[in-house]
């Protein structure tokens, strides 16, 4: 029997205090599998920061916020982290998000769950992070900015910070089937609720 064995960590709890570990484990499984493609899923940009700066060197996308998720015409990306961001290298995306746009218009007007955010909550029995990995890669291969199905290593967080990291091959929303979920390199256990 053919197989691949690799370690996954369970974090005790989900959040911030795990950025630093994910980190440092998503760039070691990059450099072991070769994948140059990073994504990190990052709201005011503090995450972003330094992603960018421990992924130097890397083809590193920060995936924001749509404009608007919170307020109309608001941005949640401080102009200082953009400008940290860029100086180091790190590439800006910032558009809809697949989970959410007009579905989440449908249910804040007719109070209705459509399909993506029926996907959206589906995921999420893995954990919030696991929900936005999806996302961010197909919202970085709808831009353009990494290539469906090859390989990279994709980020994200509960809430704030870092607490989920994957290798994956992205997909292209109209083609979210094919997206494939690799490994996963760690992801909070629950082994203590946080919410």
């Amino acid at each position: 029997m053919s197989q691949t064995v690799i370690q996954s960590t369970l974090f005790h709890r989900s959040g911030a205090d795990n950025t630093e570990r994910v980190f440092e484990i998503a760039k070691a499984r990059a450099a072991e599998l070769g994948i140059r493609s990073i994504l990190v899923a990052t709201t005011t940009g503090a995450t972003g920061v330094r992603a960018s700066q421990v992924f130097k060197g890397h083809d590193l996308v920060l995936v924001t916020h749509a404009t608007g998720f919170k307020q109309p015409n608001h941005q949640e990306l401080t102009d200082e982290n953009r400008a940290a961001i860029e100086a180091n290298g790190g590439r800006i995306l910032t558009c809809q998000h697949p989970f959410g746009g007009v579905g989440r218009a449908v249910r804040k007007k007719l109070q209705t769950y459509e399909l993506e955010e029926i996907i959206a909550f589906t995921l999420r029995v893995f954990g919030e992070g696991m929900k936005v990995v999806c996302e961010i890669a197909m919202m970085a291969a709808d831009a353009g900015l990494v290539r469906a199905g090859e390989p990279a290593i994709a980020i994200a967080g509960s809430g704030a910070g870092a607490d989920t990291a994957v290798v994956l091959k992205p997909a292209n929303a109209q083609a979210f089937f094919d997206l494939r979920i690799m490994e996963v390199l760690c992801k909070p256990g629950f082994y203590k609720e946080t919410r």
